[in-house]
């Protein structure tokens, strides 16, 4: 447990982003009379550089709230009501544990569910004596699936694993192609070296997207385009690439397996095809390929968006295949950025502690199909312990997962900063701590850089970490491996200890804690071995093949299931919030406002909508009331929003009791994606009319 004795009152100290964001931000700490006054950039950071975002600006306004939880809760009223009573942390940890004692015997240990996700990204917080704990009891294992896994196996396909180029060098690159990522709002400063490399080296930026969101407005060409639809232009492109002999011969015959199988593929690709699949003009389409097969260096930063389909992992396979063709692995600020996490890799396996789980047939139960495993699981889940998420509101179908929620036979734990719409529900609740009042590492998913936080300020009330709730849960359910009263300190030790990443051999506790932040020791993929079976970049894959895929990149349309309806509905992030965080913050909801549906206004016209007016959007799944925006900003057929709003958000003062007519995940789906067992939020469809009287 740390040491909150030594804690100074005041002075200014370092710290770290904990929001799920590539950029991992230094951030120092300004701290009087015991409380952080302010939060500002670290300027000594070499990537983030003290420019940080109003989300994290704002965020001792979040550490300090007066709706934060102090102490532990037990439920009085009905699931869902938010009556409690004040309770012990012994009366409550008695209780949970004595719960699972009894369904243990009755029930097994896969009657208990964790469900958890990145809230927090400190690795102790998210993946550390929680893993160890869920392992030793043999709990049902939960596939942590909500955000990239579609994307990650599409491209591990093609590189053998999470990396990229060095986000530092894009200050080189001459050509940024920002593809289904708004990165104003959710990678700042990848936009911050963008816009130096056009003031200093007239870099050209092209966005493509569904929505013309603030990183499309601030592109010198943004490309709209039809959702689910991002293979067949990336294929349009290789097609032209290959037609105009716009391709780096050399580079394909040395670094890469299968260019002249793709170059037969990609010939049924042609600009007149893929412009009919995608809504993206065929002069546009030669326009890009052209820009791109004749600047270097250039760079493709590939986002999560267009992931979020049925498709999405055949398409990250696809658009990573890009700078292959024309030899940007090799350039300078040239290449590609899906994630580089795999540069950062730490030892998972001295952290989590797999070997604990014996029975290594327990079931896994995949997060996005909460709803249907609360509901219709047999043997049915009897218990749930969710922390670092928060899945009323986040997981896809949510009327069925509160449903499932409002059992009134699902003992609920949640562990969480706030009583938040999934606490709600809970039997019981503890007080987490945030994460400036913890020993954590970090890794970041797109810089090199790992980063140490330590604590700045004391505990809210008697809140309590992750690590420390699990080392207790631990206790009393009698496990006395010694892996269950380890330090923080002993656990970061063990988890930088990992002798198959030849990146990290410079990083490790002592120098974490002297210098905040180590850069990891990264080299260029090429001249180089990438970690697929042939050791090159494989534009024909023979394991997709295996796998049941196509080897070549295909293009495949979304499903169909939802296509009475007539609208394609994206549900996209929002620029104050991070999926439900800081939803229930004053400070953040009065600067986001009040939530929007974009339509373009040759539907708004045929449906007679006017900008402003409130529309109700509905599906079999559920319905949702908003206000609409109405514009130019995305295609015919296609509606966007922006953001997780919470049930109750504050607003000019006023409490706005939303209940759940924001809650735009009720309506996205809960089918897999085709990779990775991952979410399909994107491939929704919705019907839209006018609310009368609004």
């Amino acid at each position: 447990m740390p040491s909150y004795e030594s804690l100074p009152r005041d002075g200014i100290f370092h710290a770290v982003c904990p929001l799920d964001c590539p950029d991992q931000c230094g951030l120092l700490l300004h701290k009087k009379d015991g409380k952080i006054v302010k939060v500002d950039g670290d300027p000594e950071h070499p990537v983030t550089k003290g420019h940080i975002c109003n989300k994290v600006r704002n965020m001792a306004e979040r550490i300090h709230d007066e709706k934060r939880l102090q102490y532990p809760l037990k439920r009085i009223g009905a699931k869902g009501e938010g009556r409690f009573l004040r309770i012990s942390w012994d009366e409550a940890l008695s209780n949970i544990t004595d719960h699972w004692k009894q369904l243990i015997q009755t029930d097994g240990p896969e009657s208990i569910l964790p469900y958890s996700f990145y809230g927090n990204m400190g690795r102790l917080a998210a993946e550390g004596m929680d893993r160890r704990f869920w392992n030793r009891l043999g709990a049902s294992r939960l596939d942590r699936t909500i955000c990239n896994s579609a994307g990650a196996v599409g491209y591990k396909y093609t590189m053998g694993g999470s990396f990229g180029i060095d986000p530092e060098e894009t200050i080189h690159t001459k050509l940024f192609i920002f593809w289904g990522i708004n990165a104003v709002s959710t990678n700042m400063h990848q936009v911050a070296l963008a816009q130096k490399a056009r003031r200093e080296n007239g870099a050209k930026i092209v966005v493509i997207d569904v929505h013309k969101n603030q990183t499309g407005r601030l592109a010198d060409w943004f490309i709209p385009i039809l959702p689910g639809t991002d293979s067949a232009l990336a294929l349009g492109i290789m097609h032209i690439l290959f037609d105009e002999n716009m391709v780096d011969e050399d580079f394909l015959k040395k670094y890469t397996v299968g260019h002249e199988e793709l170059r037969e593929h990609v010939k049924q690709y042609d600009p007149a095809t893929v412009s009919k699949i995608t809504g993206v003009l065929a002069d546009d389409i030669y326009g890009l390929a052209r820009m791109y097969g004749s600047t270097s260096p250039s760079f493709i930063r590939i986002g999560n968006g267009p992931q979020h389909h049925d498709n999405g992992g055949m398409f990250v396979r696809t658009v990573s295949c890009l700078p292959a063709l024309t030899g940007q692995w090799l350039v300078k600020g040239g290449g590609a950025i899906k994630g580089n996490s795999g540069y950062l890799a730490h030892n998972a396996a001295r952290l989590q502690r797999p070997d604990f789980l014996k029975n290594k047939n327990t079931r896994s139960v995949n997060m996005n199909l909460l709803g249907d495993a609360l509901l219709t699981l047999d043997p049915p889940v009897k218990s749930m312990y969710v922390y670092g998420s928060n899945p009323a509101v986040v997981a896809p179908s949510s009327g069925k997962v509160r449903e499932g929620l409002a059992r009134e036979d699902l003992f609920i734990v949640v562990h969480d900063l706030f009583l938040t719409e999934t606490a709600k529900y809970a039997d019981i609740v503890l007080p987490a701590t945030s994460s400036v009042e913890n020993t954590d590492f970090y890794t970041s998913y797109w810089h090199h850089f790992v980063q140490l936080q330590q604590p700045v300020i004391e505990p809210f009330g008697v809140a309590k970490s992750n690590v420390e709730v699990f080392r207790l849960l631990a206790e009393r359910m009698g496990f006395t491996e010694t892996a269950f009263t380890e330090t923080e300190a002993e656990m970061i030790t063990c988890a930088l200890d990992n002798p198959r990443n030849p990146y990290m051999g410079n990083v490790n506790y002592e120098v974490l804690a002297e210098r905040h932040y180590v850069k990891a020791d990264v080299k260029p993929l090429f001249p180089g071995r990438l970690p697929t079976p042939s050791g090159k970049i494989e534009l024909y894959s023979e394991r997709m093949k295996e796998d049941g895929y196509p080897p070549l990149p295909t293009y495949v349309p979304l499903v169909e299931d939802d296509g009475e309806f007539p609208f394609q509905f994206v549900p996209g992030p929002n620029h104050n919030f991070l999926n439900s965080t800081f939803s229930n913050n004053d400070k953040h909801v009065s600067l986001e406002k009040e939530p929007r549906l974009f339509m373009n206004c040759k539907d708004a016209t045929r449906l007679e909508i006017e900008d402003g007016e409130h529309v109700r959007v509905w599906n079999h799944r559920g319905e949702v009331e908003l206000k609409a925006a109405v514009g130019d900003s995305v295609l015919p057929g296609v509606v966007v929003t922006q953001g997780l709003w919470a049930d109750e958000a504050k607003k000019s003062g006023a409490t706005v009791n939303t209940s759940t007519k924001y809650l735009v995940n009720s309506l996205t789906p809960d089918r897999i994606a085709d990779m990775g067992d991952g979410a399909t939020f994107f491939s929704g469809r919705v019907a839209i009319e006018k609310l009368n009287g609004m």
